[in-house]
């Protein structure tokens, strides 16, 4: 009997200390180097954010999946140089541009990126941004809040808040290159041989471009295991559910500028708006990171 229960505590000491160590695994950091911040879960690097002066807007690169270690985004090329991994901006702002290369046209410049929350099961950046050209009144300020997590080991969220104010009369003409976007690493995309699929199971740029869907998943197999990224709009945000502009390629964006319905959106000064999204970098596929009941969870928080 005696020794039935020592091997029982034995058991539970070991589960405790299993359970411990698996929080540990899980807990985050962040540190600022220079104009980054980097972030780690646990002892290994997960992401960056960059929002140097010369940079064209604030972004996150590298974003390492849970399985292979490795980016799960890319960062510009020579065809597209104005895609940056996971990014916010916008083309055709009152005849700025604040997405594609050319600093002259349009930056979008933090004017206060710090950390929140540096260490715990969360990691939480806050950043305020101001749209601004040489020669033009800025037209936009906004103000971010990302919190970073890790619930399980083959799981990790960026969660952004992005509450964007109109410094004056706003008008953004129809656009492709429009707000929340990420560029996937080439060796996940539909060229590549990966899955692009929407909320409703439309997959590749056939079936989801111009589609409206709370949440686009790309996922792909790499030699050490499947992975992949998605996007989830939350319902709370103006013109919800958006349109998708998708690419074969590896890119995916909730695009409400590319469909107005008279070639241009107004915005008036002093205007709010208020855009969530949580992108989440998993292992496995669609299915399996069982995207759908963490869209659900997400669209009630």
């Amino acid at each position: 009997m005696k020794r039935n229960i020592k091997k029982t505590l034995s058991y539970i000491i070991i589960c405790l200390s299993i359970c411990r160590m698996n929080a540990q695994e899980q807990m985050l950091s962040a540190t600022l180097v220079g104009d980054r911040i980097d972030v780690l879960i646990g002892s290994t690097f997960f992401t960056s954010y960059h929002f140097a002066e010369n940079e064209k807007y604030p972004y996150f690169y590298p974003i390492n999946a849970p399985i292979s270690g490795s980016s799960i985004t890319s960062m510009r090329n020579g065809e597209y140089p104005h895609h940056s991994s996971l990014f916010f901006g916008c083309d055709k702002v009152n005849g700025g541009n604040y997405w594609q290369e050319g600093l002259e046209r349009g930056r979008i410049i933090s004017i206060g990126a710090r950390i929140i929350e540096a260490k715990g099961p969360k990691v939480i950046i806050e950043d305020e941004c101001i749209w601004k050209r040489p020669d033009a009144p800025s037209p936009i300020i906004d103000r971010r809040l990302i919190t970073i997590s890790a619930p399980d080991k083959n799981l990790y969220l960026i969660d952004f808040e992005i509450n964007m104010e109109m410094l004056m009369d706003v008008t953004i003409l129809k656009t492709n290159h429009s707000l929340f976007s990420a560029r996937i690493d080439a060796d996940l995309s539909v060229k590549q041989g990966g899955k692009m699929i929407n909320a409703e199971g439309q997959e590749d740029e056939k079936g989801t471009f111009g589609v409206s869907s709370p949440w686009i998943d790309c996922y792909g197999n790499r030699k050490t295991g499947t992975e992949g990224i998605a996007i989830l709009q939350h319902p709370s945000n103006k013109g919800y559910p958006s349109k998708w502009f998708t690419r074969n390629y590896g890119f995916i964006s909730p695009t409400p500028m590319y469909w107005p319905d008279d070639e241009s959106t107004h915005l008036k000064k002093g205007e709010k708006i208020k855009l969530r999204y949580r992108v989440l970098v998993h292992a496995g596929t669609t299915k399996e990171a069982n995207i759908s009941a963490l869209f659900e969870k997400y669209k009630h928080e």
